[in-house]
């Protein structure tokens, strides 16, 4: 249901970020489409809060902006991701006035390759993903295995806090109902959406790729590329309600035109 935001601390926004844009077909993203060139854009997020900072997914990593074909490999011929260097989450935070050392939690909405740049960035920053997710993405199916980049995610002396499915749904971050998380697979066997709820903005809802786009939103195609079509669908049916009940601004994971239309940082949400 809608929470009164008016008692919630001011000091908490919400920053809206992009690591460049992968260059693509129509039809990987909206499956069983044309051939025809298509570019999505790579966003992360950034929720400044008083009890610590917290970062979402972190977009492309840095060694993608380096040398794209050493860090992802054949991939490149299907999502080629233009980025720069100036891109990455790390400047990209440290541009808003954050001290990387204050991001407490980074909320991993899955392990593919074009979410997982800020793994290991953030030296005090605990990871927050789906058990199924993280199990998954170290053996994953071989039709998926080319979205899951290894040393993104396998690196020493990362915190890790798991979430379970179902048993831990709508789980609430800090407690205030300011940022929950809820289990969306399909896109992902682990997939997580985030429901965010900010003073004077009210609920923003992050699907990530649980809908890549509005086409994906409205039940129109689905994505091109999947762990389950069954959990998809349901998932997306699932998000739909939850954005009709908090009257929630939708931000799909990575519609070009969409995306267009929100308010990228230094501007926040809200002033």
């Amino acid at each position: 249901m809608y929470e009164n935001t008016s008692s919630f601390n001011t000091n908490i926004r919400l920053y809206m970020f992009q690591t460049g844009i992968l260059k693509t077909k129509l039809k990987y993203i909206k499956m069983n489409q044309s051939n025809e060139d298509f570019e999505i854009p790579v966003p992360w997020f950034l929720i400044k809060h008083p009890e610590g900072d917290v970062v979402i997914d972190g977009g492309n990593a840095i060694e993608v902006a380096i040398d794209k074909h050493s860090h992802w490999g054949d991939i490149v011929t299907a999502y080629d991701p233009i980025m720069q260097k100036s891109e990455n989450c790390i400047d990209q935070a440290k541009s808003v006035g954050t001290n990387i050392s204050d991001v407490r939690y980074l909320i991993q909405s899955h392990l593919h390759l074009d979410h997982t740049g800020g793994i290991g960035r953030f030296p005090s920053a605990t990871h927050v993903v789906q058990r199924l997710e993280y199990d998954y993405a170290y053996n994953p199916d071989w039709f998926a295995s080319a979205a899951y980049i290894r040393k993104d995610f396998d690196k020493p002396n990362i915190e890790w806090k798991f979430l379970n499915d179902k048993k831990t749904d709508f789980f609430d971050l800090y407690g205030d109902g300011v940022i929950k998380i809820i289990f969306t697979p399909g896109h992902a066997p682990g997939h997580q959406s985030i429901l965010l709820n900010l003073p004077k903005t009210g609920h923003v809802l992050l699907t990530i790729d649980a809908a890549y786009t509005m086409d994906h939103w409205n039940n129109k195609c689905l994505p091109g590329l999947l762990h389950s079509s069954s959990d998809s669908a349901k998932s997306v049916t699932k998000l739909r309600k939850i954005a009709k009940e908090n009257k929630a601004i939708i931000v799909t994971g990575h519609d070009p035109d969409a995306w267009s239309t929100f308010k990228k940082a230094p501007t926040f949400y809200y002033e």
